[in-house]
C-alpha cells in the first residue's frame, strides 16, 4: 500500500517544514519517515496531528480521490464491481 501523508499534509495547509514542527522532528527526518518504513507510533502521531484515522494515510486500492477545486478537501470515491 502507498503512504499518501504528503498529500495529506498540503491538504491541512501544512508545509513540509511546518507540519516537522509540529510532530517535533526535523524536516528531513519527516522526508525520510515517510519514504522509508514508519512505525505504527510514528504513524498514529501523523494521524493524529493530521485529524484521520491512520487508515487514512494509504492509499486504499479500488478508491479514488478528487481534490475539490474550491474547498480543497479531499473528496472518495469508491469502485465497486
Amino acid at each position: 500500500m502507498k503512504l499518501i501523508i504528503k498529500q495529506l499534509i498540503k491538504e491541512k495547509g501544512y508545509t513540509m517544514q511546518q507540519f516537522a514542527d509540529k510532530l517535533g522532528i526535523a524536516r528531513v527526518n519527516l522526508t525520510k519517515t515517510i519514504n522509508g518504513n514508519p512505525t505504527k507510533d510514528t504513524l498514529n502521531k501523523i494521524a493524529a496531528l493530521l485529524g484521520v484515522h491512520v487508515t487514512e494515510l494509504f492509499e486504499p486500492t479500488n478508491t479514488v480521490f478528487i481534490i475539490c477545486p474550491s474547498c480543497k478537501k479531499r473528496m472518495k470515491f469508491c469502485c465497486q464491481e
